[in-house]
């Protein structure tokens, strides 16, 4: 199964519409399971940096199989080792709120990255839409088998 460019704009819609419910200027980004970018998009009066930071969430989200709070410990934890993966990825891994791994009868399928409000209202962002759309928000934690 792979996330087509509707499924993407779909949750590109919601996304900015649950932004502008919030009052917040957001930016949007959906990747593959393979942390290439299908779609990005900034709302009216998103900050100039936050495609950036959306995409980076996304592509985390997506490679590493876990939504970006998550990642946070294993930063924490061992942050050279951490730090070295953005050198070897097309995009910074971040571990931070606000990306969630896109998946669906559990299948990775892609992953979301929503900028411009805060963390954790980025990541509330992620979930409501993910979750209304039928999207899989459970994620084995670190080292257990995956489902």
């Amino acid at each position: 199964m792979k996330l087509t460019l509707a499924q993407a704009e779909e949750i590109l819609a919601g996304t900015l519409k649950r932004g502008e419910h919030l009052g917040k200027a957001l930016s949007v980004a959906v990747v593959d399971a393979g942390g290439h970018l299908i779609s990005v998009k900034r709302s009216d009066g998103a900050r100039a940096l936050t495609p950036s930071i959306a995409i980076a969430k996304a592509y985390s989200a997506a490679i590493m199989e876990r939504p970006t709070n998550m990642l946070y410990d294993w930063a924490q934890s061992n942050p050279g080792f951490f730090a070295q993966l953005s050198t070897m990825a097309a995009h910074p891994i971040v571990a931070t709120e606000g990306g969630v791994t896109i998946k669906r009868d559990g299948e990775i399928l892609g992953g979301l990255g929503v900028s411009g409000g805060t963390p954790a209202e980025d990541q509330q962002v992620c979930e409501e839409v993910l979750t209304e759309l039928g999207y899989e928000l459970v994620f084995a934690a670190w080292g257990k088998k995956r489902g």
